[in-house]
């Protein structure tokens, strides 16, 4: 491994540069140099390699089945049919498994081989889309509220967010140089960073922006969130801001922990720049350079006080936050089938499972939204829960839709059941590099084997909440889960339980590294008892905290334990 840590490679890149050019240019190898490995995070990419086949090669004398991972950086998830087809080819021509919709609201690209690389991030940006901070310790791509309802409000946020999106990207041109090949100019490799430095931030930052009553960004989780806020007329009146949210967490590690955020005051929209930049530089300049896994921003807050977080945020911001305002979530889902926004025009929300678009035993995904995309008017936009909402839909095209829709085997989440609408899983093996057991590819029969005991206690249509990851560090934001799965070991997870279904309490650990028989085991007397006993409209989260069988985690905000 390299000798460096990661904050000697930022330091020491030229402002992301490094030697990934001679890493890209290296015959011998599938992989890059060490220290590149890190650095192409920030140009929107993982090294992987295949898993399953390590050993194997190994014991041929093989390196390993080295790929790489890209991401988009697609600000609330929403792209043109244009884009779409163009992203459709790029994953068909260097990419393997089809699409996959993240959490966060991008595209990933799997299996891409380092040789395709760059013909990859071109047609990328041919595309008129990037990946620049699409990964590393930078801002991320910044989530917005799906919300096809509320035509206008979701546009004005979402050009909020987008703007916001362009003014917290990196100034260096590495990526421009690199992929795009772009000329070096004079004093390349010491552009100025006025709002990352010359090591970036300590850790990852995610922001999202929520549009009351659904909370499908889990605001609470994000770094940093801004909850839309509406006068009477339904016009944005700005928003309340939030800090602190994380998912992620190290087994065995107490100083490590999923956390919600903290509602610190309301801002107009005119203010929210301001803010975002505040709070960025203030993790910059305080957030835990000397351990990794306690650098996040969460970690900052509760070391140093939210009173003198928001004392500083405030300072550097030049702005005095409002006392918060009034705001209701509903719940964290995706609403399926057709709705009509306030335009007139419709949107159909389709369900993906595990956010994955390929052609397969289920249907032809992948060509069925291609042949969408060659007819459709308006855009597609990515949810936070990884499906898909194809937006903007005249009356007149919605069954030229419809038949695509079910031609192409994308209508099952007319006769899905709730929990597997609700779930998530992150992608885990074969993959991830992090993953501990099985995630997106055990969800399926995860599903099935629930589903079938739901059913034998009369509780098919229980709305649950379902999250499944393969490790501790929460893409899929398990600690939300009103039943979530985090991987221990292969086969084996811990199980919480008990978070409810806004978004705004934490699960807690119910049994420890245990395989699929003690999880089916261990759900049997409490869906039982569920189904004897839950109060009408009363969720599997919310019951199993009235019945005292999980307590709310200490420490989460308190504002948000009612």
């Amino acid at each position: 491994m390299s000798a460096h840590s990661v904050e000697d490679i930022k330091q020491q890149s030229g402002r992301l540069r490094g030697t990934l050019l001679q890493s890209l240019a290296n015959p011998v190898t599938g992989a890059l140099a060490e220290d590149d490995q890190v650095l192409i995070k920030y140009h929107g990419s993982y090294q992987q390699d295949d898993r399953d086949i390590r050993e194997e090669r190994r014991l041929a004398k093989l390196e390993p089945d080295y790929s790489f991972m890209i991401r988009t950086r697609t600000p609330g998830g929403v792209v043109t049919p244009e884009q779409w087809l163009k992203l459709d080819t790029i994953a068909t021509t260097y990419a393997e498994r089809g699409l996959r919709i993240t959490t966060r609201q991008a595209f990933q690209f799997h299996g891409v081989i380092k040789g395709k690389l760059k013909p990859t991030m071109q047609a990328i940006n041919a595309a008129l889309i990037d990946t620049l901070a699409a990964c590393g310790d930078v801002n991320r791509n910044v989530a917005v509220a799906a919300n096809p309802l509320q035509s206008d409000l979701h546009a004005t946020v979402y050009a909020q967010a987008a703007a916001l999106s362009e003014h917290l990207l990196p100034n260096t041109r590495a990526y421009y140089e690199i992929w795009l090949d772009e000329e070096r100019v004079a004093g390349a490799g010491e552009e100025e960073e006025p709002i990352y430095g010359q090591a970036y931030l300590p850790r990852k930052f995610k922001i999202g922006f929520a549009i009351p009553p659904v909370n499908d960004v889990d605001v609470f989780a994000q770094d940093l969130g801004f909850i839309a806020i509406t006068d009477p007329q339904g016009n944005l009146a700005g928003y309340n801001v939030t800090v602190g949210g994380g998912m992620g967490a190290t087994h065995g590690d107490p100083e490590t922990y999923p956390r919600l955020a903290y509602v610190i005051g309301f801002v107009t929209p005119d203010q929210v720049t301001a803010v975002a930049t505040a709070v960025v530089t203030a993790q910059r300049d305080y957030g835990n350079r000397a351990v990794r896994k306690r650098a996040r921003l969460k970690y900052t807050i509760d070391d140093r006080g939210i009173a003198w977080f928001t004392s500083e945020v405030e300072a550097r911001a030049g702005v005095a936050l409002s006392p918060s305002r009034a705001f209701t979530f509903d719940h964290s889902g995706d609403r399926f089938g057709w709705v009509a926004g306030e335009d007139g025009r419709w949107h159909l929300t389709l369900r993906l499972l595990a956010g994955r678009i390929q052609d397969g035993g289920h249907g032809t995904h992948l060509t069925g939204l291609r042949e969408i995309a060659k007819v459709h008017e308006g855009d597609f936009r990515m949810t936070p829960n990884q499906n898909l909402v194809i937006a903007g839909v005249p009356e007149a095209k919605r069954a030229q839709i419809d038949v695509l829709v079910a031609t192409h085997g994308l209508d099952g989440f007319r006769s899905a059941s709730p929990l597997r609408l609700k779930s998530l899983a992150c992608v885990a093996l074969p993959t991830c590099g992090l993953a501990m057991a099985e995630a997106e590819r055990y969800l399926p029969a995860l599903l099935d084997k629930l589903e079938a005991q739901l059913a034998t206690h009369g509780l098919a249509d229980a709305d649950i909440g379902l999250r499944i990851s393969g490790c501790p560090n929460g893409c899929s934001r398990p600690y939300l889960g009103e039943i979530a799965l985090v991987g221990k070991a292969p086969g084996r997870y811990n199980l919480m339980l008990g978070a409810d279904h806004r978004g705004q309490r934490l699960n807690t650990l119910y049994r420890e590294n245990i395989a699929e028989p003690e999880i089916l085991a261990a759900l049997e007397p409490l869906l039982a008892d569920y189904a004897a006993d839950r109060g009408v409209g009363e969720g599997f989260g919310d019951f199993l905290v009235r019945a005292g069988v999980v307590t709310p985690r200490i420490g989460i905000p308190v504002e948000l334990q009612a």
